[in-house]
């Protein structure tokens, strides 16, 4: 999709979320979890197997267990979410975890307790986003309001935090987890920082949630 990141079919296991794979030098990435099947196995072994499976939100769950036990991955949340994770080994954060050389989660809550989004720096900065910012159905990256947002002012405020914290520099694409469908074969969300600027988050603030 982009240098060194591939995207997964949606997984029915997670609502048809998207997850990706960050191939880095036999250090690789999981960003959520994709369909546990032969396919999606043999694909990761090929390229050197899973060093941190990181999940951005409850809903991204999925096989979590038996990717584990498979790939011997270490497995990262935000802390308020790492209870759904009985006996496995988890390493919980508050707000940021390091992740590799200039790669981190960061806290975003809103869409979740426990949302996080997953920046890389290559390809000119790439942010994993998760449900926290989809694309609508022109391809743009929002916040969606929904029957089940946990906190909407919250996510405002991190979709905010994210504009105030990244520069057009350093925030090319955005990797969303649903909605990818609008994304019409590009695969990324591309100018983020650009089409996030020009958000009007007041306007998204009043907005009513969709069933």
């Amino acid at each position: 999709m982009l240098e060194n990141i591939f995207a997964f079919p949606p997984n029915r296991d997670t609502l048809g979320a998207t997850a990706y794979l960050i191939v880095e030098n036999q250090a690789n990435i999981l960003v959520d979890c994709p369909a546990w099947d032969e396919t999606n196995q043999v694909f990761l072994q090929d390229r050197g197997g899973v060093r941190l499976l990181l999940l951005t939100h409850r809903g991204a769950i999925g096989k979590v267990r038996e990717i584990q036990e498979a790939t011997g991955c270490d497995i990262s949340i935000q802390e308020q979410e790492a209870y759904l994770l009985p006996g496995l080994r988890v390493t919980a954060f508050e707000r940021e975890l390091a992740a590799g050389e200039g790669t981190f989660a960061f806290w975003t809550p809103g869409h979740s307790p426990g949302s996080s989004c997953l920046y890389y720096p290559g390809s000119g900065g790439v942010l994993f986003s998760g449900r926290h910012l989809i694309p609508d159905r022109s391809g743009a990256p929002v916040p969606l309001r929904t029957a089940k947002t946990f906190h909407w002012p919250r996510q405002i405020n991190s979709v905010q935090s994210i504009i105030d914290r990244f520069s057009p520099d350093n925030l090319q694409y955005i990797c969303p987890a649903a909605n990818t469908g609008f994304l019409r074969k590009k695969g990324a969300i591309d100018r983020a920082f650009e089409q996030l600027a020009n958000l009007d988050l007041t306007a998204c603030l009043s907005a009513q949630p969709l069933l």
